[in-house]
């Protein structure tokens, strides 16, 4: 079983910053590919950015490429950087995790485990 925990989410002006974490309780972090998903209101759940198993390999959707960067880090971490945030990347964001060495998986349906969610809400 693996549990998912994010934090960072906020409140912040166009332009602004936020840097969200996700923890993965896992004995081995190594297995699993990690995701970042977003889901604003009445809309879809949307993949955002995803990393493999070793982070030698990222893979973002077209709005967030070259603004956002997903990373991995030590502790079983797995972060995403936002900087210049924009009105329209406010959503609930979610870190999800997928066993296995398939890369990049971009569907929800194919990731396993999933946080409980962060808020990111970008005013003008």
């Amino acid at each position: 079983q693996v549990q998912l925990v994010e934090s960072g989410g906020g409140l912040v002006q166009a332009g602004g910053s936020l840097r969200l974490s996700c923890t993965a309780s896992v004995r081995t972090f190594g297995d699993y590919t990690m995701g970042w998903f977003r889901q604003a209101p009445g809309k879809e759940r949307e993949f955002v950015a995803a990393i493999n198993w070793d982070g030698t390999s990222t893979y973002y959707t077209e709005s967030v490429k070259g603004r956002f960067t997903i990373s991995r880090g030590g502790g079983n971490m797995v972060y995403l950087e936002m900087p210049n945030l924009k009105p329209e990347d406010t959503a609930v964001y979610y870190c999800a995790a997928r066993g296995g060495m398939t890369f990049p998986a971009v569907t929800a349906s194919r990731y396993d485990y999933w946080g409980q969610g962060t808020q990111v809400t970008v005013s003008l």
